[in-house]
This record gives C-alpha cells, structure tokens and sequence, in this order.
C-alpha cells in the first residue's frame, strides 16, 4: 500500500492496519475531542475516550519509526468540573508501551472572552509529546527564536560572578554562566507556543493554525521524512508537510473535509 503523498477517506482504526509497520517519522494530529463536533463526528463520551483511542494509539507506534515523534493536540472540556480522561489516556499511554517525553502548551494568543460563573475561559490547549523511547529526533537550531532585547542590557557589562557557573544561594542547581550567551542572536525557545486559533475554520468545525503543526515539523522531521494525520481534517498538516519539503499521509473519516483537505493539497502543489 502507498501512503506517501496520500490522502485517505476512511476510519483511521481500520485503515492504519495496512499501513507498513515502521514506516512514517512524525505523527502529528488533533483527533475530535470528548462530546465535541458531534454533528460532524459523532463525538465520544469522556469515559468511553481512553477505550476509543487505545486501539488507534497502538496502531499509530506499529508505524511509527523507532526515533519518531507522536504529537497529541487535545483538550479536555469542563462540566461542572474538570474531566480527567485526557490525564487517564496519558497514563494508558504509558503502558501501552509510549514515553510521554514533553507536553507544551499551545497559548491561543487572540483567544475571544468569555463568561462562566465559575471559571475562566481556556486559552490554552495540550500538545503532548510521545515518543517510543529516550533516543529520538529532534532539530532544535530550527526553531530558535531571537534572543531578545533583555540581553542587550543584561550582557552590557557581566560581573566576576556572571562569568562562571556560580550556584545560587539556595544550592538549586539553576547557576549559569552569562558569558555563555554574550553575542547570541538566537536561543532555543521554551515550551509554550503563541500561535493565533484559525478564526475563519477554513469550513473545518475544528481546524488548528498551520503554523502548529509547522513547529513541530521542523523540530521532529527533516526535509523527505514522512508525516501522517490520522484525522487529517482539512489538511493543515499535510499542507504545512508539503510546504517544508516532507511527504505526507492523511486520513479523514468525514467526505465533505475529505473533499477540502484534497482541495487544500492540491492548491498547494500547484498554487492558482
């Protein structure tokens, strides 16, 4: 079965089973969240979640190669109180066999107001990392970030003390040596992420900003790796996989995002 430069209408559950064992470098995927877009999936209920996405999980390390990647987007919702089924599905996770290597944050930074009489709105949403072992891929020059204006005074003039690696009062270990970072332009970034939500939905009920799963790309994948979404939507990751020079594998269970994320595709391989 070919599944490089694919897109698939079918249930991922299913269809992942042809997929070759080993195969893919990056997964990246947001799948439909607990009792949410239902009218375009159905939804599942927060204590039937971790049991419908077990199975698809274990299909997901069949593929997926030994130094890969597996970035999970999802949220769990409030009813009252907070469910747990996001935190009982990172446990299962864990013994099924994955790492939960990272969880960074997506900070949705244009994020609309709302109101609830006992809580705030979320602004924020989970990718978690997981990984099939300690060793894995990982291009961190790709995503530095500049280092900031903070350092044009701070490295102005560095004290005897700024330039060893001199422990703090308390002995916490967080001692650095500031020299280190004289004349940096760019620094690694930390593990939160300011990315604007889609605000138009590109006709998807749940679409997520092409520059998440760029991020991710570049720090998980090189240029001819593999990257499947197994609830591909309207395509974002296998246009932003494209865009960066990978190869893309997408499956959708919805016709009429099916029929998008095949249009989304096809623009940007040959751009009108």
């Amino acid at each position: 079965m070919e599944i490089k430069d694919q897109l698939f209408c079918d249930d991922c559950s299913k269809l992942l089973k042809n997929y070759p064992s080993k195969s893919i470098d990056l997964i990246i995927t947001s799948p439909p969240y607990s009792n949410r877009r239902k009218h375009s999936y159905g939804g599942v209920s927060p204590d039937e979640y971790v049991e419908w996405f077990l199975p698809i999980a274990n299909e997901l390390y069949r593929v997926l190669k030994p130094q890969g990647s597996f970035i999970l987007n999802i949220k769990e919702g409030a009813n009252g109180e907070r469910e747990t089924h996001v935190l009982e599905l990172i446990l299962a996770l864990r013994k099924q066999g994955w790492y939960w290597t990272e969880e960074y944050i997506w900070y949705k930074t244009t994020c609309m107001p709302g109101k609830w009489p006992n809580r705030f709105r979320d602004a924020w949403e989970r990718c978690l990392h997981f990984t099939k072992g300690k060793k894995f891929k990982m291009y961190q020059s790709t995503v530095k970030i500049p280092i900031g204006d903070w350092a044009k005074k701070r490295m102005k003039k560095l004290s005897k003390n700024d330039q060893i690696r001199l422990s703090s009062a308390t002995n916490s270990g967080f001692g650095r040596n500031l020299k280190n970072w004289e004349n940096r332009r760019l620094v690694l970034p930390d593990n939160v992420l300011k990315i604007a939500p889609v605000c138009n939905n590109r006709n998807h009920s749940a679409a997520f900003p092409k520059e998440l799963p760029t991020w991710f790309i570049k720090l998980f994948s090189k240029s001819g790796d593999t990257v499947l979404d197994p609830f591909v939507g309207s395509g974002t990751t296998a246009v932003a996989s494209i865009k960066l020079n990978r190869h893309y594998s997408g499956i959708e269970l919805n016709k009429k995002y099916y029929q998008i994320a095949k249009e989304n595709v096809a623009l940007t391989l040959c751009p009108k």
